[in-house]
């Protein structure tokens, strides 16, 4: 069975989008889907590259039994040839990934985190670098509820309210 690739990005690859990949990993192991899939993370730029994730991210990440092992990278247009699903944390990110998208099919590839939203409703993950725990605790809800609705999305047992 071909494995189903997503990519989570955010801007520096060291909160949202790491916090996104191990979220969803941890969703994956739980419910002993993970042979299924194929998951990483990147930024939109390459501030971070090489860096661990963030040092209060990861012990916010923790405390929920989450652990942030990737090390950032920047996006590279190859990712959409190598992902089946781009997933933004933010507005800007989007742009920037809908600037670099080459075609439609790359197009077709990008979504926003928040449109697998269940319960919140924020129009996207924001960014806690420069803010306090209650940031990072908000980052980790957000993901929490938006991965149980991306994994019924990709099942086919749910659509999105932006995602149709």
């Amino acid at each position: 069975m071909k494995k189903k690739k997503i990519l989570f990005v955010c801007l520096g690859n060291i909160c949202r989008s790491p916090s996104a990949e191990a979220v969803f990993k941890g969703l994956l192991e739980n419910i002993g889907e993970k042979d299924r899939f194929y998951i990483d993370s990147a930024g939109t730029d390459d501030w971070h590259k090489g860096e661990p994730a963030d040092k209060r991210m990861q012990k916010h990440a923790v405390k929920r039994g989450y652990r942030l092992t990737s090390i950032s990278r920047p996006f590279e247009t190859e990712d959409f040839d190598k992902f089946d699903m781009i997933i933004a944390m933010d507005f800007e990110n989007m742009v920037e990934l809908k600037r670099r998208a080459r075609n439609e099919s790359d197009l077709d590839k990008l979504y926003m985190m928040t449109d697998f939203s269940r319960k919140f409703g924020y129009g996207e993950v924001p960014d806690p670098y420069f803010g306090g725990d209650d940031g990072f605790e908000l980052v980790l809800d957000l993901l929490e509820d938006a991965s149980a609705g991306l994994f019924d999305f990709v099942n086919g047992k749910k659509k999105t309210e932006n995602n149709q």
